[in-house]
């Protein structure tokens, strides 16, 4: 079985094409930066991981992903090898997205874009409904990107 879940940060927005076939195929790629769980002094804590998807999950990506969104993918591994133009093999891995997921709400991730810009913003509590969520307005609605 070759199955793998991830949940890592968008380091750049999905980069996407489309195919040059008739049925203009889009194409995302995009790199995860997953946080390792044991960090050993003097390497890195992250591993970042190339992701490639498909179709309308790519469409999807180009629309709604952007750097440092916090996503979980779900795919399978897939190893290859080219020559470059030295004559040298290179060896490529990279994850072929099956499935993928927001994995924190929008202000989450806004408010992470601003910590790391060194801005901090909190949530306002006057917006918070008494069972402590969001009201989300009317006319954004429609425009979620899930049903």
């Amino acid at each position: 079985m070759n199955k793998v879940v991830l949940m890592g940060r968008l380091t750049r927005d999905p980069e996407v094409r489309y195919a040059r076939n008739d049925s203009s195929l889009a194409i995302a790629r995009y790199t995860l930066a997953v946080d390792r769980r044991f960090k050993r002094e003097g390497e890195p804590d992250a591993d970042f991981i190339p992701c490639t998807v498909f179709g309308k999950s790519a469409e999807f990506a180009e629309k709604y992903f952007r750097q440092g969104l916090k996503i979980v993918v779900a795919g399978r591994i897939q190893t290859g090898s080219y020559t470059n133009q030295e004559g040298q093999k290179v060896y490529t891995t990279e994850v072929i997205v099956e499935e993928q997921e927001f994995a924190e709400s929008k202000a989450s991730s806004e408010s992470y874009q601003q910590r790391n810009q060194g801005q901090v913003s909190r949530p306002n509590p006057e917006d918070a409904v008494g069972d402590g969520f969001m009201n989300i307005p009317d006319e954004l609605e429609e425009e979620l990107p899930f049903i």
